[in-house]
């Protein structure tokens, strides 16, 4: 009759679900921040030139986690790159 009340050990640690950071704040962030806030500040018909000697990780990467935050701040903004640089510039709506 015996039930078996043994009690798994669990695999994570626990916290106070007041103490989970709510914002994502991702590994891309300051570069995209930089370059969102260039091109508010460069004419019509400017790219920007952004060495990948600067990028904390691959053009592509870069490239998606800018795509994330235009898609989601309803910019309209175009990329290129060759082996050097990432080439950012404001579409026209």
């Amino acid at each position: 009759m015996g039930g078996r009340s043994k009690k798994v050990p669990r695999n994570f640690k626990g916290m106070l679900q007041s103490d989970v950071p709510q914002g994502r704040n991702g590994k891309h962030k300051k570069i995209v921040t930089r370059i969102l806030s260039d091109l508010d500040q460069v004419d019509d018909g400017v790219a920007l030139k952004v060495p990948l000697a600067q990028l904390t990780d691959s053009k592509e990467k870069v490239r998606s986690a800018l795509n994330r935050a235009t898609r989601k701040s309803g910019r309209n903004v175009a990329t290129a790159s060759d082996g050097a640089f990432l080439y950012v510039w404001n579409e026209a709506p």
